[in-house]
């Protein structure tokens, strides 16, 4: 008896998540609400904070400020486009803190804003609620 709880134990250590996977899951869960259109769901990546900050053509600071930002720049399904990130590189920071940089392309019609690509950096930091985005700079 022992020795099975033993095995099984070992079992779910040698198939327990990184961090570096959890934040993968976090983004592909991102990248998945993303392409249905929907914000909420894409922003529960993101650290509901004050401190939560966007970096882009302009800074927006605060949880709010960057679900204002992306209800304003992204109004429809349409401009939301299709998702896709790539090259992603996870850098561990320490046992509760990751940075994470990669590419991201944005399919859309022409009318809808036309294509869009560029390069992210994402500071994450664990939180009870899971790996959460802290700051954003997507250019």
């Amino acid at each position: 008896m022992l020795r099975t709880l033993l095995l099984c134990v070992l079992a779910f250590s040698l198939h327990a998540a990184t961090p570096e996977a959890d934040i993968r899951k976090a983004l592909d869960d991102q990248t998945l609400a993303w392409n249905h259109g929907d914000i909420p769901a894409f922003m529960i990546g993101y650290e509901n904070s004050p401190d939560t900050t966007f970096v882009g053509k302009e800074v927006s600071k605060g949880y709010t400020a960057v679900v204002e930002r992306y209800k304003k720049n992204y109004a429809s399904k349409a401009q939301m486009g299709t998702l896709q990130s790539s090259g992603l590189e996870v850098r561990m920071l320490g046992a509760d803190q990751a940075v994470v940089i990669g590419h991201f392309h944005l399919d859309r019609t022409k009318e809808a804003g036309g294509e869009s690509a560029g390069i992210f950096t994402l500071t994450f930091r664990k939180t009870p609620g899971g790996w959460k985005i802290i700051v954003d700079h997507t250019s």
